[in-house]
């Protein structure tokens, strides 16, 4: 049944404080349709909210943290509008996902983008002349073509989406000039509404979309940016191939992203793990396009686990099985790290988040900074993420507080801090003082001195500029000769972050700050945490290993590798990513319930009417094969 736009209106203000009375008829209609296509039987948060908007002709901004399930919020409508949306999206590998995904699900949908032949640019205008497609997908210069403008204006439109909507703002967001002209849809189509979606938005983001597009009064939706089912680790980079492989360890036969922040750092560590016997494909910029898309399919088809890349490696992915995010240099604001490790656990199960951070990182995106217009806005970003990195703290209560969400818990049972994995430094303000002290006897009239020739002077090494410049001789001298030279880096990496010292000039050299000054004259206190010894590494790994048991103790995992296995056979079949046949968490309720007629695989967590026709039938054959 498909209702026309003044029905849905009808039907929907016709009923008051809705969903607060129960379900009504229309509202039943929309649990029918989520069961009929995507299999779930329930709604994540703000997601009917979101859905009745539409339906209702509310202009709306919506903020879900990935796997929140954005996309669902206007797909469903789509369905049960007369008429086809368009969703205006910055990738074309985005298209593609979305494309496939709604096709294997039986919904009519299809993208009109430069990765089409004439001859299929064509097949798709003539589908949607006939008015054959609910949703299209196009870029946001589409836009700006005359042509795509009157074919739109001589179809049914019944919305339009604005996906990654946050690369509309200014406030500190890389951004195309075709986002920041999207305000033409309100102009050329008064009475059509529109909708913006996007994972990352601070209230100042928020403010600015709403601004940027034109949109009337919009219903505002924020959901709770903190991904419980995260588990977030931060430490000093050391060794960093040696970091990596430890976490590899502990993740055998998951896909995981490794990120840097230099195409040389992507090629040198995805040669070196091949080295090693560890598979994986590069991902970057300096790729050819050709090798890009072979390393993404691969990655996406589970021919290989692992993608070490650049952040190139982004949007554009919606692969729902990632289990893992390593960070092998610091991001340069909280928003792309919350981006980037979003791409870990979409389907809601568990998944971890590793950083390696440095005081060189901050030091390279200070230089891109310095180089921006927008300095400033960049400068206070990249002092906070760092912030993020010095200061032990718990990281999801971190992060929600950053996008103005108090996190109530007391503690989050998800990060290094909560887990107790990190060990403080007891006497810390002493610590501090020793350094800031260092830091203001070797300071001279016109420079300063770095963190380097700092530790050295507080560990009591006579090193030949040590000699030169007579500071063997100084009271601070050796003060710290009992700690490692890694502690006193690591403690100087610390007061860095969390703003007691400031790092300036192409070569960075440190200085007291006001806090600094502080804390000198007993006002103020550091937080300082011990580098990770072997032994409490050791300690970490076994419990990460007791939480995985506890994690598969219902699931055959022999099933569960069987079932993936089928489902990249058949996602290589049908050309498309893996994850679209079955998601991870799909699998695992195979693995656990190994449903052995048609009546039991319909109850399977995400198998709708489309699916249950074209998998079914194989997946029991193994399932009953294994049994």
């Amino acid at each position: 049944m498909t209702l026309s736009n003044e029905n849905v209106k009808k039907q929907l203000e016709s009923k008051n404080n809705i969903g607060d009375r129960g379900i009504s008829q229309y509202e039943e209609q929309i649990y029918k349709t989520l069961r009929r296509y995507w299999g779930y039987s329930s709604f994540l948060p703000l997601q009917k909210e979101t859905i009745l908007s539409i339906l209702k002709g509310e202009d709306s901004l919506t903020v879900l943290p990935t796997g929140g399930g954005k996309s669902l919020c206007f797909q469903l409508p789509a369905l049960l509008k007369q008429g086809m949306a368009v969703v205006v999206s910055p990738l074309i590998s985005l298209m593609k996902d979305q494309v496939d995904n709604l096709q294997d699900m039986g919904i009519a949908s299809c993208y009109l983008n430069s990765s089409l032949l004439i001859t299929q640019k064509r097949a798709v205008i003539e589908l949607i002349q006939k008015r054959k497609i609910k949703l299209l997908y196009i870029s946001p210069e589409r836009l700006e073509d005359i042509e795509t403008m009157n074919m739109l204006s001589s179809v049914g439109i019944s919305f339009f989406v604005i996906d990654e909507a946050h690369c509309i703002s200014h406030w500190g967001h890389d951004f195309r000039t075709s986002y920041r002209n999207l305000r033409m849809i309100k102009e050329k189509f008064k009475n059509i509404n529109t909708h913006a979606f996007t994972a990352t938005a601070t209230q100042k983001v928020q403010s600015d979309v709403i601004e940027q597009l034109g949109v009337d009064n919009p219903k505002i939706y924020v959901g709770l940016m903190d991904r419980p089912n995260l588990t977030y680790r931060v430490s000093s980079r050391n060794q960093i191939l040696e970091q990596i492989i430890e976490v590899l360890e502990k993740h055998t036969d998951e896909a995981g992203i490794i990120y840097c922040l230099r195409r040389r750092d992507v090629d040198s560590i995805s040669k070196s793990l091949k080295m090693r016997g560890i598979d994986n494909l590069p991902y970057h910029a300096g790729m050819s396009d050709k090798e890009r898309r072979i390393s993404q399919e691969k990655f996406t088809n589970e021919e290989v686990n692992i993608i070490v890349a650049t952040i190139a490696f982004g949007m554009g992915i919606n692969h729902s099985n990632i289990r893992f995010v390593i960070h092998a240099g610091m991001p340069k604001s909280i928003e792309h790290y919350q981006q980037e490790t979003g791409r870990a656990g979409r389907d809601g199960l568990p998944a971890s988040c590793y950083m390696f951070y440095g005081g060189g990182d901050y030091q390279l995106w200070s230089f891109f900074a310095e180089q921006s217009s927008n300095q400033e806005t960049m400068m206070k970003k990249l002092n906070t993420i760092y912030n993020f990195c010095a200061q032990p703290q718990c990281r999801h209560k971190m992060l929600s507080n950053y996008f103005g969400q108090e996190y109530k818990k007391t503690s989050c049972l998800a990060c290094d801090y909560c887990l107790n994995e990190i060990d403080m430094v007891e006497d810390a303000s002493v610590i501090g003082e020793k350094i800031l002290l260092a830091v203001a006897e070797t300071q001279q009239e016109a420079y300063g001195f770095g963190a380097n020739y700092v530790k050295d002077v507080l560990k009591g090494k006579i090193t030949e500029k040590v000699k030169r410049m007579g500071h063997e001789y100084l009271p601070i001298f050796g003060a710290m000769n009992e700690k490692s030279e890694k502690f006193i880096y690591y403690a100087i990496e610390q007061l860095v972050g969390q703003g007691f010292l400031s790092k300036t000039g192409e070569f960075p050299t440190l200085s007291i700050t006001s806090d600094g000054e502080r804390l000198l004259q007993g006002e103020a206190e550091p937080m300082l945490a011990k580098p990770l010894m072997s032994t409490k590494k050791k300690k970490i790994s076994k419990m990460i290993r007791a939480r995985k048991e506890i994690e598969w103790a219902e699931i055959d995992q022999d099933l569960f590798q069987a079932l993936r296995k089928k489902r990249s056979e058949l996602a290589l079949k049908k050309r498309v990513p893996a994850y679209i046949i079955f998601g991870d968490k799909s699998l695992r309720d195979m693995a656990s319930q190994k449903p052995v007629t048609r009546e039991e695989f319909s109850g399977i967590y995400g198998v709708g009417e489309n699916k249950m026709n074209s998998y079914a039938n194989i997946f029991i054959k193994l399932i009953k094969d294994y049994k």
